[in-house]
């Protein structure tokens, strides 16, 4: 059983619960304007502070590093030390991270930052949806979640046109105070409204785990990051790419030794838990990193500004606004894994259909695409959060949320580093085919093709034109847009195969220690 300790404030139960939706949700949209607004702001902050394509990189994927190899050890602190008090700690790093961020003088103290902001992050989410399981039972749990889901929908819809409206009439920097001014509020209503709450069985935080998950994910990031630079079969790259691959073993060794592991391996004998686990990772290449290449595609490539690349990338995110909450509510009649299978079977279809969008086209022709996927993606999202917190215990909440947004934000993290560095290595092969340029050329320019700096790649490439390097980014992103379809669609015929009985799977989540115990 979990404990709560009694209100502090006398007010109506309804009321506060609504005062506790309102913080987690506010603090939901926060996370992807955190997300989305720096990569609209991209170009701007290189003309700004320069860098490397590397430290440019690390702009988006130090969140995301920090935000999904922190999820589980503030999930695990939720647990024990209690959810409100997490919350509200993790509001208070972010919020103030985010104002440091609006002042940071140069690119490497930008970059630390948004791994500091990725910290709050972490810790917001992981305790604010095990605080929500605690607080709704039954449909008001399914119904509060739908809304976290919307939350996230309407950062993602609103958040690239908030950032180029804010960058085109205040500069980069503003986008940093607003999402501080959002955290700030989530913070302050969650202090007068949310009950403390923890797991009376919660022990230490497996530091081992934590710190062997944390290191292998970031050695991978970085070697995939760095690989189109000093080449896939550099020492480098195999150095850091092995390094991720011994710590990995470790951390799988170590949580199967530990009695209360940060990750509970067991889990995923159930098909429905690894289902799930899988469903939060497959919008990362079908979705989240289009949120980061579309924008510098259309301000880099298409020579949109950043109020117009804004208001394209609506059409990508809006039916987040509406979908994953009547996704919810169709679930109630129609199976959960057939409503995630089709909506990504829809996805992939959408990426497929962009892959005919050449650069140079009519934005027109970008909408259709954009909408499907955006379509696609909104059907499973609405369901997620919900499923993931639904095949576990109750009083394992702080952890099936920490484990599942682990997995979700650390998949997304994978995956901009992984598309990062193959689109970059296609733009190296699109380049190889432009005649006159030596390989050397093609390999310095191409990550700065990739980041859609075409100007950048025009200055390393005086002998190419314009019309060239366009050309040859379009044929690296078409290529990636086909790897993307595929994966999407392998993702969902699994989806549908591991989803087929989620009902009975916190049931047997519950029993599998017993069955660990008799083993």
């Amino acid at each position: 059983m979990d404990t709560t300790l009694p209100a502090q404030a006398p007010e109506p139960a309804v009321a506060r619960r609504a005062f506790v939706l309102a913080a987690v949700c506010l603090a939901a949209l926060c996370m992807p304007l955190s997300f989305t607004g720096p990569a609209i702001a991209l170009p701007a902050i290189a003309a700004d502070l320069h860098g490397t394509p590397l430290a440019l990189a690390w702009i988006t994927n130090a969140f995301m590093l920090s935000f999904g190899g922190c999820l589980m050890v503030a999930g695990a602190l939720a647990d024990r030390y209690g959810r409100k008090r997490v919350f509200l700690l993790g509001l208070g790093v972010f919020s103030a991270a985010a104002l440091a961020l609006a002042a940071a003088p140069g690119i490497v103290w930008l970059d630390v930052l948004r791994a500091v902001q990725g910290l709050g992050c972490a810790m917001a989410l992981s305790s604010g949806l095990a605080a929500l399981a605690q607080e709704f039972d039954g449909p008001a749990r399914a119904r509060a979640f739908s809304l976290i889901g919307t939350a996230f929908g309407t950062g993602l819809a609103f958040g690239p046109f908030l950032a180029g409206t804010l960058i085109t009439h205040t500069g980069w920097r503003a986008i940093f105070i607003g999402t501080a001014v959002a955290g700030l509020a989530a913070l302050l209503a969650a202090a007068l409204a949310m009950r403390e709450s923890r797991d009376p069985q919660a022990q230490g935080v497996d530091w081992p785990g934590a710190l062997t998950f944390t290191g292998a994910l970031s050695l991978f990031t970085y070697g995939l990051l760095q690989a189109p630079d000093s080449g896939w079969s550099s020492a480098a790259s195999l150095g850091l790419l092995g390094g991720a691959a011994l710590l990995l073993a470790i951390f799988i060794r170590v949580e199967r030794r530990a009695a209360r592991p940060m990750l509970d391996l067991t889990l995923f004998r159930l098909p429905a838990f690894a289902g799930v686990q899988l469903l939060a990772a497959a919008p990362a290449f079908s979705f989240v990193v289009l949120l980061v290449l579309l924008p510098a595609r259309f301000i880099g490539i298409e020579g949109y500004s950043a109020l117009e690349a804004g208001r394209m990338m609506i059409a990508l995110s809006a039916p987040m606004l509406v979908l994953p909450v009547l996704a919810g509510m169709a679930a109630q009649r129609l199976a959960a894994a057939h409503i995630c299978a089709s909506g990504l079977l829809l996805a992939a279809g959408g990426l497929l259909w962009l892959s005919t969008c050449a650069p140079g086209q009519s934005p027109a022709t970008l909408i259709g695409p954009l909408l499907l996927i955006g379509c696609g993606i909104s059907l499973p999202w609405g369901l997620m959060d919900g499923l993931a917190i639904s095949v576990v215990p109750v009083e394992r909440a702080g952890m099936a949320a920490g484990i599942f947004n682990t997995t979700r934000v650390a998949g997304e993290s994978l995956a901009l580093a992984i598309v990062s560095a193959l689109l970059g290595t296609l733009a190296m092969a699109a380049l190889g085919k432009v005649s006159g340029l030596a390989p050397e050329q093609a390999a310095l320019a191409a990550p700065f093709l990739a980041l859609g700096e075409l100007r950048h790649a025009g200055e390393l490439l005086p002998q190419a034109g314009a019309a060239e390097l366009a050309q040859a980014y379009g044929a690296a992103f078409r290529h990636l847009l086909y790897v993307l379809a595929s994966i999407t669609t392998a993702s969902a015929l699994l989806i549908l195969a591991f989803l087929r009985h989620p009902t009975g799977a916190a049931t047997d989540a519950a029993a599998l220690p017993a069955c660990k115990a008799q083993q």
